[in-house]
């Protein structure tokens, strides 16, 4: 057994590779880095906890941690980098329900102390936590009492929020905002009977406060989440990575460890930045964001006019022979299909011919930031050729060919064209502007968002149907 200033310094190492870890991910080449400065601080966290003083049962702890590394093993070994972000999702699920899990018990264990004083018991064993329970003043049992309340609440609309977000990510729930009649006001009152029962706990009412506070948090994450629409699910992941942090920070004070506090901290402020960054990048408010208030239509949709014209692989081929400038837009379903590799032999192909060739990326392109580079990077693409929308928009008007790689609701005009559109104001890669557009799509299906894009009936626009591999790799042959 360590001792707790030896627990505390490993507690102090392992937060700094943390952050170390989350400095890295800012850049691609030092990505992997990162990432195994993560693998090392949970590592440190992982055993230095569990050898700490007070803890014991290891002979159950250790099967149980070796069980769970097992399963996190096969998952992420069998995820693929399309199905990321649903994986986070269902990750966060689990760090709110611990945290309410958590929250129950240390309210029966604070009940156990207390009636262990009222019968003088000073003899009776107590758990580890009951026994630091036991050292507290009745000020600082109250502070534990709001620790309680906060991670049973954060957690549980956590819990049932990431849920929700996994359904809609993983196409097993609709992904258009839906809600019960009420709207938002079932929230608001959810809420408000949730304080309620916070007030009466802390007054001394009995543990079924916090089962029905968990109850209506529950509903309260389901039903926010269900009530924004697909195209915002990227925000909402961020947002949810944020709402963990916190459970996780908030139950670090209820157990007194350091490391809960500041890796709850760490995750709940970055989630917190990147779903405010994100917002940016979508036009959207974050207050609305945290509320759960945006995401449905806004009134009846613009007519579309016009046809979607098709084209075969020999009409984009002879195209891009003849353009001197290129921009490739990937998107979801170039994950899908992984066409990455195709993509970038395609890209050396045209560079060999002395055509410029750039990649345009949304800020969201394929549901999380950063999907679309890591994919990329691992297709041997230059970096140096792949620019954000910010540093590309204004491009697209001297473009002679732009194509667009299972894109749909990044490259929609009714974001800027139609105010009535459920993606009305957000930012959207302007490709509509360059001479000629190819849209490699698999069907005429609407985007992740359920709306209809303008940009498919445009006169400078052509649908190339298929795979986005297979159509992709049709064209190497032709490629002077």
């Amino acid at each position: 057994m360590l001792s707790q200033g030896f627990v505390s310094a490993a507690a102090i190492a392992a937060s700094v590779l943390f952050i170390l870890s989350l400095g890295g991910l800012s850049n691609q080449e030092k990505a992997k880095r990162a990432v195994w400065y993560g693998i090392a601080g949970m590592a440190v966290a992982v055993l230095f906890t569990a050898l700490g003083p007070g803890i014991g049962a290891h002979w159950l702890m250790l099967p149980l941690i070796a069980i769970g590394a097992a399963i996190g093993w096969v998952v992420a070994k069998r995820v693929a980098m399309t199905e990321m972000p649903q994986l986070v999702a269902a990750l966060h699920s689990f760090v709110g329900l611990a945290a309410v899990f958590v929250a129950w018990n240390a309210d029966l264990e604070r009940r156990r102390v207390l009636a262990a004083r009222a019968l003088d018991a000073t003899h009776q064993e107590f758990s580890a936590f009951a026994a630091l329970v036991a050292t507290k003043a009745p000020d600082e049992l109250t502070f534990l009492q709001l620790e309680v309340i906060f991670a049973i609440f954060i957690g549980a609309v956590t819990f049932t929020g990431s849920v929700i977000a996994f359904g809609k990510l993983a196409g097993k729930v609709d992904g258009k905002a839906r809600q019960l009649p009420g709207g938002h006001l079932l929230n608001a009152g959810a809420a408000v009977v949730c304080l309620v029962l916070a007030i009466a706990y802390l007054n001394g009412a009995g543990f079924w406060t916090l089962l029905a506070l968990a109850a209506l948090a529950f509903f309260i994450g389901y039903h926010l989440i269900m009530g924004i629409g697909g195209a915002d699910m990227p925000v909402v992941v961020s947002m949810l990575n944020s709402y963990s942090g916190w459970a996780a920070a908030a139950i670090g004070f209820t157990l007194s460890n350091d490391l809960l506090i500041v890796t709850g901290a760490l995750v709940g402020s970055s989630g917190a930045i990147l779903s405010y960054i994100m917002c940016k990048a979508m036009n959207r408010n974050f207050v609305s964001v945290i509320l759960g208030g945006f995401g449905g239509s806004q009134g009846p949709a613009a007519e579309i006019e016009g046809e979607q014209v098709a084209i075969d692989a020999g009409g984009v081929a002879s195209a891009l022979n003849d353009a001197d400038s290129v921009i490739i837009v990937p998107g979801y379903g170039m994950a899908v299909a992984q066409a990455q590799n195709a993509v970038s032999e395609l890209t050396r192909k045209l560079r060999s011919a002395g055509k410029e060739v750039r990649f345009g990326i949304h800020p969201v392109a394929g549901r999380l930031p950063g999907h679309m580079n890591v994919l990329l990077a691992e297709a041997k693409v230059p970096y140096d050729i792949v620019l954000e929308m910010d540093e590309i928009n204004d491009d697209f008007a001297t473009t002679d060919v732009v194509i667009v790689i299972g894109s749909n609701d990044i490259v929609n005009p009714a974001a800027q064209e139609d105010p009535n559109s459920p993606i009305a104001g957000m930012p959207v890669l302007k490709v509509w502007e360059a001479k000629q557009v190819f849209v490699c799509k698999r069907g005429q299906g609407t985007g992740y968002s359920g709306i209809e894009n303008p940009l498919f009936f445009k006169e400078n626009t052509r649908m190339f149907y298929g795979d986005a591999k297979a159509s992709i790799e049709s064209l190497l042959p032709q490629i002077d």
